[in-house]
């Protein structure tokens, strides 16, 4: 279990970021390389997302979906679960969004196995840390 904590800064109202963060079609492509490929309900989509790790480029397809939210406290709890799509691996990941005045804090706590997990633990949270950090600039201009 990897878990990474980062924040983000946004000169938008909470309300608005609010709204944002709940759009599956707009969150998702905000990660480097991730893509909606069909919407499956309101709280739910099926995504993919294509991954460099080193000199491999993995793709993994799968779910996500907000399991949790609290409008009144602006917190919300997205799961992604997905397969390696050329391989046995999965990367799986509870994502935790807390929205404040001008930004947030977002909490990441991910599984992964296969080909990524055995390129080292280090490799993989410099990658995925990266991967959030990417996504927290694009998340400041939704």
């Amino acid at each position: 279990m990897v878990e990474l904590d980062h924040s983000f800064s946004t000169d938008k109202p909470i309300d608005e970021s609010w709204q944002a963060i709940l759009d599956l079609e707009r969150v998702v492509p905000c990660v480097e390389g991730g893509s909606v490929t069909e919407k499956t309900g309101p709280e739910s989509v099926k995504a993919e997302i294509k991954v460099k790790m080193g000199a491999m480029s993995l793709t993994y397809a799968g779910t996500v979906s907000v399991i949790e939210q609290d409008p009144d406290a602006h917190r919300a709890v997205f799961q992604v679960k997905s397969r390696e799509t050329r391989g046995q691996g999965h990367a799986n990941a509870d994502v935790t969004f807390s929205l404040s005045d001008g930004g947030g804090q977002i909490h990441t706590a991910a599984q992964i196995t296969g080909k990524a997990a055995s390129m080292g633990e280090g490799v993989m949270v410099s990658v995925l840390d990266a991967l959030i950090k990417n996504f927290t600039e694009n998340l400041s201009t939704l």
